[in-house]
């Protein structure tokens, strides 16, 4: 976007109002532009606090990633809702780019924009009360899922859907989709979204529904924040069980671990169902674990497990089996995540590939790629792969393959971020994974760090893509939000 004399004026006052706050005059309702002594008149009020410190601008000019780096020209911490539509149309006056930061945990810039303003959503996190017997729970965007739960949890209530990291916030992971163990029973978490609170990229205050704003509902769910901030969401809640009986169980053949998924999605035995892949002693990813867990009460029975093991071909004598409180299952990466801060290894680069390939391709695309996977390019990550059900989903923007059963095939790599030749090859080895899934229908779950153009985008959204650009056209008519995917 062209850097117009409104734009560089623009950037002047926010750089003024973010060293001194206290600067406002409530009388002229304006700052004093440094550079030039005038005051920049139309800055809005807020409740919150905007930043130029260099401490505020390279945190959100880096983000999980820690690939790419676009420094802001200023930060948003909103006191109140109203500050997001202040800021957003002021973004529109003087165009500005802008994008929504959660906890940050994009891979690949998403939430980073050059020059523009960053609205770190973190300061937005009030949940409302929550009573017995409710059946849904209204929460700022900016609320972790952590604490969602913990809240629910108190009245005996819980989310459906939960990504495998509970420190995620709520309104990062509607804008992409939210898939996890519990996906092949309930959909992703955009599929459990009652109604949602946004800003528009015009910098409209607007609630949306399936019965109000439909258009803007479904472009804003697992819509890459290309139309709306949201700022607040209306989640589905459901029985939560108190305890959990929590399956680990090995295979050494990729078609007979990919066969016995598939049998335990189509019977739904499990009310959590994921795989991971590992390598054996010799480097070669050929080692595979199903993880899967059964709800006790008040969600579920007393696991069976003679029952829910009944016909699979695992091996019996490395299966471990242990029951869990509830939300220590939930929360059982936090251990791993602080061994890795202790370690470092957290500020490490993540060019993660994520992608949903078709579950009649599924083994001999992951055949391909892990073939050409060594321990050394994944690094301390992890390999995900387990199925979902096609008819799970109904947001029209997670883009599925067309078949009853994808898969999702995760790839969370991890490397020296100093390494800049390797990222580039990892994230060139990404492209590839992807074009090889693509060939036979697959989609990118865009969680990770795939070299995605423009037109890949739109073959990516395919069906959907005219009606996505028509949304975007109307809700963001000046084209300021969330530049970082690049998809407009």
């Amino acid at each position: 976007m062209p850097r117009t004399p409104s734009r560089r004026t623009a950037l002047r006052g926010l750089a003024a109002a973010g060293a001194a706050v206290v600067g406002f005059d409530p009388f002229t309702r304006s700052w004093a532009v440094t550079e030039s002594d005038q005051p920049l008149s139309d800055i809005p009020q807020l409740d919150g606090t905007l930043h130029t410190d260099p401490a505020s601008l390279s945190a959100d000019a880096d983000d999980f990633g820690h690939i790419v780096h676009h420094r802001p020209a200023v930060v948003l911490r909103p006191g109140s809702v109203r500050d997001v539509v202040a800021m957003i149309r002021f973004c529109n006056r003087h165009g500005l780019r802008t994008a929504p930061r959660g906890q940050g945990h994009g891979t690949n810039g998403q939430a980073q924009v050059d020059g523009g303003l960053i609205i770190e959503t973190a300061t937005l996190a009030a949940i409302h009360p929550v009573k017995a017997h409710s059946t849904s729970v209204r929460v700022q965007a900016g609320a972790k899922w952590s604490d969602v739960t913990k809240a629910t949890l108190a009245h005996g209530l819980t989310p459906p859907v939960f990504t495998d990291y509970l420190e995620l916030s709520v309104g990062g992971t509607l804008s992409v989709g939210g898939i996890g163990g519990q996906t092949h029973q309930h959909g992703a978490q955009v599929d459990n979204v009652l109604e949602l609170e946004v800003v528009t990229g015009a910098g409209e205050l607007l609630r949306c529904s399936p019965t109000r704003h439909r258009d803007l509902f479904d472009a804003v769910l697992a819509g890459l924040g290309q139309c709306a901030v949201v700022v607040g969401a209306t989640l589905r809640l459901v029985t939560a069980p108190t305890t959990v009986r929590h399956y680990l169980l090995p295979y050494d053949d990729l078609h007979t671990f990919l066969d016995d998924q598939r049998l335990l999605a189509t019977e739904q035995r499990f009310a959590y169902l994921e795989g991971q892949v590992t390598a054996d002693a010799a480097g070669a990813f050929n080692q595979y674990v199903i993880e899967a867990v059964a709800y006790g009460p008040p969600a579920g029975d007393t696991p069976d497990d003679t029952a829910l093991l009944q016909g699979l071909r695992h091996d019996a004598s490395g299966a471990q089996i242990a029951d869990l409180p509830y939300y220590d299952f939930l929360d059982r990466l936090a251990p791993t995540v602080a061994a890795l801060k202790e370690a470092g290894l957290w500020a490490y680069a993540h060019p993660w590939l994520n992608l949903l390939v078709p579950g009649r391709s599924a083994a001999d695309v992951s055949a391909t790629i892990l073939d050409a996977l060594t321990p050394d390019d994944l690094g301390p990550g992890v390999v995900l792969l387990y199925p979902v059900l096609r008819e799970r989903f109904h947001a029209p923007l997670l883009r599925m393959p067309d078949d009853p059963m994808p898969y999702l095939l995760a790839i969370l790599r991890t490397t020296p971020p100093e390494d800049a030749a390797t990222v580039q090859r990892l994230l060139s080895a990404n492209r590839s994974a992807y074009d090889t899934a693509r060939a036979v229908g697959g989609t990118n779950y865009p969680v990770g760090s795939i070299p995605f153009e423009r037109a890949d985008w739109r073959e990516h959204f395919g069906p959907v893509w005219t009606r996505f650009a028509e949304a975007r056209k109307t809700y963001d008519p000046q084209g300021i939000l969330v530049p970082g995917q690049g998809i407009f």
